[in-house]
């Protein structure tokens, strides 16, 4: 939407994205798995558009780093890339757009998806870009890929020649202890330290590891052979770095790198969404309903980072300005006029 893309409808299967959807989109949203939807329910919104666009992202998890070796075509969110295939085969949009973890470009089920793709008409490039090249104040890196019926189609250049820091995202943000949250912001709350968590945050320092607590702080699993290959969780972020990867379960200090740089705490909801770039306006939960961490971190660490979403939408948009650039000066460019 902030690149100029009209967004018609969103799909998913967690009921708990219709309010955020629908409330900060002002568009449709559709409960349902992507393995059901049909080809005539998405093309009844395509009916008036003049280019159409079918953007989708397979759960990560199945692909990631932590999950390699663990999970194949037995996991059932493995062979949902295999659906959104189907969709775009039978739809057969003008553009095509799916972004995901760098290591499914290694596997073979992405080979088969981008082969299909191509088979059927489309112009693919896939890219693994650094989100902080896009504005986003994190360290994460994704696989965009896009692709096209009406010529070649690549990501925009970055945006930023430098990248933005955890301070500048969420330095400014009021100062909340432990398990506190604060008055004029339900979002800005961060979950409870246990006594034993309280004492190693305080023994952390940022960019440090649990290797540097005395041995009685040191949780037993990682005091095994096992264990000590895992030197990022129970960690505090660096303010002048990008924050770490944002997963659904950064709001647990001992998660990840979750830590605030200073305060003796996890990072709250609210900055957990602001290191995923949405707008600090943005609302997730109906207001005077329950706050649920694990709902709203689910939100929060799935999405795919607001200012990556615009870079994504831009390079789409940049795409058909110069088709319709091309198609006004056939002569110039040797391109027939033909409009869809």
């Amino acid at each position: 939407m902030k690149a100029g893309v009209e967004v018609a409808v969103g799909v998913d299967l967690d009921p708990a994205c219709e309010f955020a959807y629908e409330k900060n989109n002002k568009s449709k949203f559709l409960l349902k798995s992507v393995a059901e939807i049909t080809s005539a329910e998405l093309s009844g919104f395509f009916d008036t558009q003049r280019y159409s666009l079918l953007a989708g992202c397979a759960p990560c998890q199945p692909f990631s780093k932590y999950r390699l070796g663990k999970s194949d075509e037995t996991d059932g969110r493995w062979n949902l890339l295999k659906e959104f295939q189907r969709l775009v085969l039978e739809v057969e949009p003008d553009i095509v757009t799916m972004e995901n973890v760098p290591r499914l470009a290694e596997q073979q089920i992405f080979s088969a998806f981008t082969a299909s793709l191509e088979d059927a008409g489309y112009s693919v490039s896939a890219k693994v870009v650094k989100c902080a090249d896009y504005g986003v104040p994190q360290q994460r890196e994704r696989l965009v890929m896009l692709a096209s019926k009406l010529g070649p189609i690549a990501m925009i250049p970055a945006t930023h020649s430098t990248s933005k820091t955890v301070r500048k995202a969420i330095a400014g943000l009021p100062h909340i202890d432990a398990g506190k949250g604060h008055s004029k912001d339900a979002l800005h709350v961060s979950a409870t330290l246990s006594p034993l968590n309280m004492q190693r945050i305080k023994a952390s320092v940022p960019g440090g590891t649990w290797r540097d607590w005395n041995d009685n702080l040191v949780a037993d699993c990682h005091k095994k052979k096992s264990g000590k290959t895992y030197p990022s969780v129970y960690g505090r972020m660096v303010w002048d770095q990008p924050s770490p990867t944002m997963t659904t379960q950064f709001f647990g200090f001992g998660n990840g790198r979750f830590g605030h740089p200073e305060q003796n705490r996890g990072i709250s909801l609210r900055e957990g969404a602001i290191l995923q770039s949405f707008p600090k306006s943005y609302q997730f939960v109906k207001p005077g309903t329950p706050l649920h961490f694990k709902t709203v971190g689910r939100l929060i660490g799935n999405a795919v980072p607001v200012k990556l979403g615009e870079a994504i939408g831009k390079s789409i948009v940049a795409h058909v300005s110069e088709i319709e650039r091309k198609l006004k000066n056939p002569a110039r460019t040797g391109v027939a006029p033909k409009r869809k």
